[in-house]
């Protein structure tokens, strides 16, 4: 991060921090502070928003349906740019603020070859070395980097077409299309992966925190790193407690 993003990044932080707090309960982590909450419900609302009124657009089998929600057609097709913008320069913030955690390192590469365990939940704890984002995670949010540049690039010739010419505006589509595609198939397994996936998730973006049970089991590099503590030895003496409660009561 250069000093003049890093400076921009913590008059940011400070701005929305003194209109908020982050209440951390007995057994709790602070996994997401109120500037990072807010930056990520900013975009997030903002992508939603320029991707229903793009589909509104796109599909003539969604204009009826969609449309009406924006004040109708002309009214959708002179909102889209709008939000797509909002949700591009908001986005900015977020990629700024998380740019040192989602840096690929080796673990990452590591993390990579045992994708398939992590989708079928076939070990109940994550590797020892995943901080305080996984490769999954960094993934999406260079996907969504990427697509957000594709986004901005190509959506400013269809936006004014008269002057970038038809050959443009036509590889603009095409492009424009495809990155759309892409972010509603990542947005929809973010969806699954912050709720039903990994219960607890979705509670540190709307809350700020995490059970501390949560962070030995998604990301015990980085439990261990704010805790001091270690997550396996957690994790097993939470085991053994459960057990001696389930055999308690249990008995007659």
């Amino acid at each position: 991060m250069t000093p003049q993003a890093a400076r921009i990044d913590r008059a940011a932080r400070r701005t929305v921090t003194a209109h908020g707090r982050t209440i951390v309960h007995e057994n709790e982590l602070l996994r997401h502070p109120v500037y990072t909450r807010v930056v990520h419900w900013s975009y997030a609302i903002f992508f939603v928003l320029a991707l229903l009124s793009g589909f509104a657009i796109y599909s003539p089998w969604l204009f009826h349906g969609l449309t009406p929600l924006f004040g109708g057609g002309p009214m959708t097709r002179l909102l889209h740019p709008w939000f797509s913008i909002a949700f591009v320069a908001i986005f900015v913030l977020q990629f700024v603020h998380w740019l040192r955690p989602m840096s690929w390192t080796r673990d990452d590469s590591r993390w990579m070859r045992r994708m398939k365990q992590y989708v079928t939940n076939t070990e109940k704890l994550e590797p020892e070395y995943v901080d305080f984002f996984n490769a999954g995670q960094k993934l999406y949010f260079w996907t969504i980097a990427a697509t957000a540049l594709i986004f901005l690039v190509t959506g400013i010739p269809m936006w004014f077409p008269a002057t970038f010419g038809r050959f443009a505006v036509a590889v603009s589509y095409v492009l424009h299309d495809i990155a759309a595609l892409v972010m509603l198939v990542g947005f929809i397994v973010h969806l699954y992966e912050g709720t039903a996936s990994q219960p607890g998730t979705f509670h540190s973006m709307t809350r700020g925190t995490v059970e501390k049970r949560w962070a030995w089991t998604h990301h015990p590099a980085w439990y261990r790193n704010v805790t001091g503590r270690d997550p396996r030895a957690d994790y097993e003496r939470e085991v053994q407690r459960q057990a001696d409660r389930a055999r308690r009561d249990d008995a007659p």
